[in-house]
């Protein structure tokens, strides 16, 4: 009897186990993010400005970034979001004490910053960790750096100047009447007493308040120097080196005592670090700055016009007797704190309890816990963005070191801090380039060959 005899590989029709045809193609990677969101966000800051949109916008340009994470999909958090997670969760929690509708419009303004800094940050860092040149990265804070010098000087020489801006029109009456909104809406150019007989002017724009000038002022700088280490040759190098000294009046002209308390302590670790690793080309840096700096002050008295501001005014005793507020009642609330600043009539400040520094108004406004997460982020990043090797990578990682010394002082529930965020995360993705760039194995040199006769 003939049979067909069956092979191990025919299996009936629908019964073979192992697919036909070639492997599925890999899924091909996520787009990449574009610049120009970055730049129409921090490059166009005197557009912002004058269109009176620089604060009520900024939530508006953190949201589009947040789209377009959203639209690529596959998102790696930097290094220490997790802190910062934990923080805004603090912070909504605190909205339980709440108790008017005016502080529910400002604790959500708050929180938009807050929140529109770890947006910036994350889209800053995975920009930054697909680029193959970085330094591109950084133009959009270098432009905000021009715009920064450009209308501080703009408070140099018309420090009286004031502009009812288009947002302002736009709002309703009664919630552009509020003094906090309105500070952020009306235009001007200096912060100076409109009751003093002899008004000491101190440039301000593009911000509501100088001492938010003299902050943004300290976080950029060291970014300035990192981009003219990275980027050797080009117009923007060359014209970043020109406006540092440009930018030295309106910044001594803000008489911002923690500004120069800042740059002096992130220059002094900076200073430290380049010594015991014998860098000279960090150190050489570092002496040429205070040197432009150390010249400016035979052309501007900072020490003097610092003392007479001091003189003329009760800026000591006003911030100890908030700050001695703020240490009494967050004892009844040390969880939670109270959702917002408070206005009282217990200090002899104008200004609520829990102003004045942003270490307090996180303490008083959300409570202990939110202000060891706040604190928390700055260290480890400062100790992340420590482990630099490069020039450039050394002068980035002082700006949280900069933020820590700034926040009993300034608040940074604005702009600032997502400054501070642009700078930290470019600051870890370069810092990892060059982490992985060190552990790579180099392969031996080729001696030369020998030579047969």
């Amino acid at each position: 009897m003939s049979g067909t005899r069956v092979t191990a590989t025919d299996f009936p029709a629908g019964e073979d186990p192992s697919p036909v045809g070639p492997p599925p193609p890999p899924a091909p990677p996520p787009p990449r993010l574009p610049v120009w969101p970055l730049a129409m966000m921090f490059g166009l800051v005197p557009l912002w400005w004058l269109a009176g949109a620089f604060y009520l916008g900024w939530p508006l340009l953190g949201a589009l970034l947040m789209a377009l994470l959203l639209i690529r999909g596959r998102v790696p958090l930097p290094p220490a979001a997790g802190i910062w997670l934990l923080f805004l969760a603090a912070v909504l929690v605190s909205a339980t004490q709440l108790e008017t509708f005016a502080s529910v419009l400002t604790f959500t303004l708050r929180l938009a910053f807050y929140a529109t800094a770890l947006v910036v940050g994350v889209y800053v860092y995975l920009v930054a960790r697909e680029r193959a040149d970085q330094t591109v990265v950084l133009v959009p804070l270098c432009a905000f750096w021009f715009g920064l010098v450009a209308l501080g000087w703009l408070g140099v020489l018309v420090p009286r100047f004031a502009l009812t801006t288009p947002m302002e029109i736009l709002l309703p009456s009664g919630l552009a009447g509020n003094p906090f909104i309105n500070d952020m809406v009306h235009l001007s150019t200096a912060e100076y007493s409109a009751r003093s007989l002899n008004p000491i002017y101190r440039p301000a724009a593009p911000y509501a308040y100088t001492n938010n000038y003299g902050s943004a002022y300290a976080m950029t700088l060291p970014c300035v120097v990192a981009f003219a280490m990275l980027r050797r040759r080009g117009l923007l190098r060359w014209a970043l080196l020109g406006s540092l000294p440009l930018s030295l009046a309106p910044a001594f002209l803000t008489l911002n005592r923690a500004m120069f308390l800042s740059l002096g302590v992130g220059f002094l670790f900076l200073g430290v670090r380049a010594s015991l690793r014998g860098n000279m080309k960090v150190a050489g840096s570092i002496v040429g700055i205070v040197l432009i700096g150390g010249l400016t002050t035979l052309f501007i008295p900072v020490t003097e016009l610092i003392g007479n501001r001091v003189e003329s005014s009760d800026t000591n005793t006003d911030r100890l007797s908030l700050y001695s507020e703020v240490l009494d009642r967050v004892r009844d609330s040390p969880w939670l704190g109270y959702g917002a600043p408070v206005q009282v009539d217990t200090v002899s400040a104008d200004a609520p309890i829990g102003t004045q520094g942003q270490l307090w108004m996180v303490l008083f406004s959300h409570g202990v816990p939110a202000l060891l997460c706040f604190l928390a982020w700055f260290v480890v990043a400062a100790l992340l963005c420590g482990r630099a090797a490069s020039a450039a990578g050394q002068w980035l990682s002082i700006v949280p070191v900069v933020c820590l010394v700034q926040v009993p002082f300034y608040g940074m529930a604005n702009q600032n801090l997502a400054v501070a965020f642009y700078a930290v995360t470019f600051a870890l993705a370069l810092t990892e380039r060059e982490v992985a760039e060190r552990r790579l194995p180099r392969l031996p040199v080729p001696g030369p060959r020998p030579v047969t006769r």
